[in-house]
């Protein structure tokens, strides 16, 4: 069930009547509960008796460590639930790709091994509420919050449906008051949630599906016999409509939510104006860039023991990062290569940027060098071997008469589109969208989501899953 089906506006309009007909908070938390595990049996229906064993597991544990002294039991107790959801992940996500590798490195030393065919399913987000466990779970060995005795509320945080399949990643302490507090739907939350559901939209079947998919898949998918302009192009459309993709994911979240009276933390912020690599990761994918931040490269060292410590954490923490989101070498590959920018951005500030961080001039090519980078990075992301990221990599440089050639309509058409993204990103650099439309006057507004829902409308309904569902 996708933001962008029939099917799902359908249930979004039968659940936002459901939760306010009922007039008790525990009845609307009991129906959203049971509303979140219907949403996520439109998958694949056995798999939410695994959400419902991890969502139970982690609870039960969170409760030993709190009644646990410090010492070795409560160590057990934490390494326990690491162990546990780990192994769940590695299983589901892992074991194709750790069997190939095994394969591979046998065949090296002369040993034939042909590993069985599993035929693994991976359940739906499951790295997503796998992370949302594991945040709680370690929070509450660190003394941060006690945890909560009521097994519906936390299965409620993990479970709630508009972030349950590709977040944001919620820690607890941003949605405990929340969902203990009593609340419902408004007439500004409700305007200000369909607002958001309709740019969601847009983002994701207008741009990301309808503008930027193709051109992207007729550079990846013939990566061998591409030439420049059609590398330049795929490499622009695939850095549009990954954002497109998981931003109008994200906001489409935001906005279900806020139709409810939940607010989610923003995953997004204007991401392609980043000024450097750590500030794209500030404003990329901010909830898994955070929880990495928070319970990786803090508990691998941070910053601390010198230059050399934190560069080997920054590379660590990316080259897992990567690996959260595929089991592939190359999802590694665009890990390690963000690993690179951060530690190479951290020596060449620390020595010779400070004294120049105000000129407007190096900002700007700053800012330039950001976004080709992370577009080159994005090339990994999206090929499905190394050989077709070279490939790729090796196109984007002019040879011959591919300096003449000039882009097709379809290719012209992504490159103004990602133009105008990046121009949007460095206008509202620090605006989030709520504060984009309090700016505008509502005849503008309301004529931009009546372009935004006619566009939508007419788009060919050749949509893609969300990207991040694979995650």
């Amino acid at each position: 069930m996708q933001f962008d089906s029939l099917t799902f506006l359908v249930f979004f309009a039968t659940v936002l009547v459901g939760t306010n007909v009922l007039r008790a908070w525990d009845a609307r938390k009991n129906f959203l509960l049971a509303a979140s595990y219907a949403f996520y049996m439109g998958w694949n229906p056995p798999f939410v008796l695994l959400l419902i064993a991890s969502t139970t597991f982690d609870w039960w544990i969170a409760r030993r460590i709190a009644a646990t002294p410090a010492g070795g039991t409560r160590k057990a107790w934490i390494a326990a639930t690491l162990v546990a959801n780990l192994l769940v992940l590695g299983y589901f996500k892992y074991s194709d790709f750790i069997l190939a590798n095994l394969a591979a490195l046998l065949g090296k030393v002369g040993v034939a091994y042909r590993p069985p065919e599993l035929g693994i399913v991976l359940p739906i987000g499951i790295s997503f509420y796998t992370f949302h466990s594991l945040s709680y779970c370690l929070d509450v060995y660190r003394g941060r919050f006690a945890p909560t005795t009521n097994w519906r509320d936390y299965a409620l945080y993990v479970a709630f449906f508009p972030q349950l399949v590709a977040g944001p990643i919620v820690r607890w302490t941003q949605m405990r008051e929340q969902i203990e507090t009593p609340r419902g739907t408004t007439a500004a939350g409700l305007g200000l949630g369909l607002t958001l559901l309709t740019l969601g939209l847009f983002e994701k079947t207008v741009l990301a599906d309808g503008v930027f998919a193709p051109v992207a898949d007729a550079a990846f998918d013939h990566a061998g016999e591409v030439g420049v302009v059609t590398a330049w192009s795929g490499t622009v459309a695939f850095t549009g409509q990954i954002f497109c993709d998981f931003a109008g994911y994200s906001t489409c979240a935001l906005g279900t939510a806020v139709a409810f009276g939940f607010v989610l933390p923003v995953n997004f912020r204007n991401p392609y104006a980043a000024l450097g690599f750590s500030d794209f990761w500030r404003r990329w994918h901010v909830s898994l860039s955070s929880w990495l931040r928070d319970y990786l490269y803090v508990a691998l060292g941070g910053n601390r023991g010198g230059a050399w410590r934190t560069y080997r954490n920054l590379m660590l923490t990316m080259l897992i990062g990567g690996l959260w989101h595929g089991a592939a070498w190359t999802f590694v590959a665009w890990g390690g290569l963000h690993g690179l920018y951060l530690a190479g951005e951290r020596f060449i500030r620390e020595r010779f940027w400070r004294e120049r961080e105000a000129d407007a001039t190096l900002r700007a090519l700053y800012g330039l060098v950001t976004l080709l980078a992370v577009m080159f990075a994005w090339i990994w992301f999206r090929a499905r071997s190394f050989a077709d990221g070279a490939a790729i990599a090796r196109a984007l440089v002019p040879h011959g008469s591919s300096v003449t050639t000039m882009p097709d309509f379809a290719q012209g058409l992504a490159l103004a589109c990602f133009t105008a993204l990046v121009l949007t990103h460095a206008l509202g650099r620090d605006l989030e969208p709520k504060a984009w439309f309090a700016r505008l006057p509502a005849p503008l507004l309301g004529l931009l989501l009546a372009a935004m829902l006619v566009l939508i409308a007419l788009s060919p309904g050749d949509t893609h899953a969300f990207i991040y569902f694979q995650f």
